[in-house]
């Protein structure tokens, strides 16, 4: 089982770690009688955090069990969204980018 984090490409390096942990965090929170979480939480925390663009971002919305998060620091832009863990996810998620820092 593993929690998706997808994180918009826009967002900055030093905010990416910060906005990670807060979704893990609030996807645990707003799930956690849910049996894939229960499932989840008491194996071994898989996590995969991906980059995406915006419309990689706007699709994945239609999935469910997901919560989107905004960041104050970036005038409340929905910056990431977040699955509850699940075995299986449709098949655009085998497309998305594994995040990496932005080389500048």
């Amino acid at each position: 089982m593993k929690m998706y984090i997808l994180i918009k490409e826009t967002v900055p390096n030093n905010l990416v770690p910060v906005v990670a942990a807060h979704a893990s965090l609030a996807c645990y929170k707003k799930f956690e009688e849910d049996g894939d979480m229960e499932n989840w939480i008491n194996s071994i925390f898989r996590k995969v955090v991906c980059k995406v663009n915006d419309i990689e971002f706007e699709n994945s919305k239609t999935e469910t069990k997901n919560l989107i998060l905004t960041e104050s620091a970036l005038n409340n832009e929905e910056v990431c969204i977040v699955f509850c863990p699940r075995k299986e996810y449709s098949k655009q998620f085998k497309y998305f980018r594994m995040w990496t820092p932005n080389v500048e």
